[in-house]
């Protein structure tokens, strides 16, 4: 994790602060910070951990490395502070989803993820300040895991009427100019409104690519004003303590939560209708196949950032939520691990397992927090398995060895991922704070 100086921390502190305390405020003098070479330090480190292919110029990481950083930053801050400037066109990247379709992503050469990385640090503790609770994409200390929770604790309180909402290729149509009107009723920058500007000019007419720096910010902005909507709808609604209706949105996920009392029933058509039309000023889509309504209380389920969420009786005979892995997120999980198997398999297995372990790691990391434990005991069963198998194979033998090697030597001895707990989601702090 990459830590900020102290100088640029507590800009952003005194940023955030002042955002905080003062809603209508319109921020100036902003350039000059976003032209700073430790601002511009930051960034490209940033953009380095997080690695990614080369842009559409086709420089890497190892090239400039190798002629030099501080040079390479400092031809940037030189067009930057000189207005000439110009951000290249982004290389377009298809990446497989489920169901055979395509996820196209927009990638800035790194020059470009640079500035918008400098932009981003600048901009982004003015937006946390005006952000709401229910919003967790891409946003600094919160997590899907936060969303998930914050799913799971609204059906303990009894919210089991849920409107699960999809929104159609979100990203891909973002209108700018709209975009543009809500970030500037809070910079009042010229520079910095120009330099955004052509930042979204280079991904084309219309949206804000994924794969860029600051699109994940952009695109809370965006939908901001949809969140002020549904919190307000918490307040007008809420009796002393007890609220009927909660949302939770990461990105373009977004789902609402309603009280299950029948007389509450108007909320749900004044919920979805207000919905629609705080999306229809934003020209955003609702994918109406994926979109609908659900009944917990009556046996429905919902998808919600990877997991099938339920509501179940537990033996003591309460109510409680459960959710799990969905099984097109196993099924793909197992479909990857069966490919590096195949490419790896006259490979020897030490070096089949370092390709593996990582994925292994990160996909049971993801689902930890929820009721996974007869999936993470299905994948275990399957990577067992498929490693006996391969081993058998090298050396010329049917079968799966199960006399030939105990489960403890898989794990212990090769090194194999094993760490298949299901843990209990721990908040995280706050962010910015003053």
């Amino acid at each position: 994790m990459i830590k900020a100086p102290i100088g640029l921390q507590d800009l952003q502190r005194r940023i955030y602060a002042k955002a905080k305390a003062e809603p209508s405020w319109r921020f100036w003098g902003l350039y000059v910070h976003v032209c700073k070479a430790e601002t511009l330090r930051v960034a490209y480190k940033l953009a380095k951990e997080n690695k990614g292919a080369p842009g559409i110029d086709g420089v890497a990481f190892e090239v400039i490395e190798r002629e030099g950083v501080e040079g390479f930053l400092e031809q940037i801050r030189g067009e930057l502070s000189s207005g000439t400037y110009q951000p290249m066109r982004n290389r377009r990247k298809e990446i497989p989803k489920d169901g055979g379709k395509v996820r196209v992503l927009g990638i800035p050469a790194i020059r470009d993820r640079v500035v918008q990385g400098a932009m981003k640090l600048i901009l982004e503790p003015i937006f946390e300040a005006d952000f709401q609770a229910g919003s967790y994409g891409y946003r600094p200390r919160r997590s899907a895991h936060e969303a998930v929770n914050r799913v799971a604790e609204s059906i303990v309180k009894n919210k089991t009427r849920v409107i699960d909402v999809d929104l159609k290729c979100f990203f891909d149509n973002v209108r700018h100019h709209i975009l543009l009107e809500k970030v500037a009723k809070r910079v009042n920058d010229p520079d910095v409104m120009h330099l955004l500007k052509m930042i979204l000019k280079a991904s084309g007419e219309k949206g804000v690519p994924q794969g860029g720096p600051l699109s994940p910010l952009m695109s809370n902005v965006y939908l901001n004003e949809v969140d002020r909507m549904l919190e307000r709808a918490k307040e007008v609604t809420r009796d002393g303590k007890w609220t009927y209706i909660e949302y939770a949105r990461f990105a373009d996920d977004l789902v609402i939560l309603v009280d299950a009392y029948r007389e509450h029933d108007w909320l749900i058509k004044a919920a979805e209708k207000r919905l629609r039309e705080e999306l229809a000023k934003l020209q955003v889509e609702v994918n109406e196949e994926k979109s609908r309504i659900v009944d917990l209380a009556e046996g429905g389920g919902f998808a919600f950032l990877g997991f099938d969420f339920r509501r179940i009786r537990s033996l003591s005979g309460k109510w409680r939520p459960q959710y799990a892995p969905k099984l097109k997120k196993r099924t793909a999980l197992l479909r990857e691990l069966k490919e590096d198997f195949r490419r790896f398999v006259s490979q020897p297995v030490a070096r089949v397992i370092k390709v593996i372990n990582p994925k292994l790691a990160g996909w049971v990391n993801y689902f930890a927090v929820g009721h996974a434990s007869r999936c993470f005991g299905y994948i275990r069963d399957w990577v067992e398995k498929k490693i006996r198998r391969h081993m058998m194979r090298a050396q010329k033998r049917q079968g799966f060895g199960w006399k030939r090697w105990s489960r403890r030597w898989l794990y212990d001895g090769l090194g194999l991922f094993g760490d298949y707990r299901v843990r209990r989601f721990t908040p995280r702090l706050k962010a910015f704070p003053t």
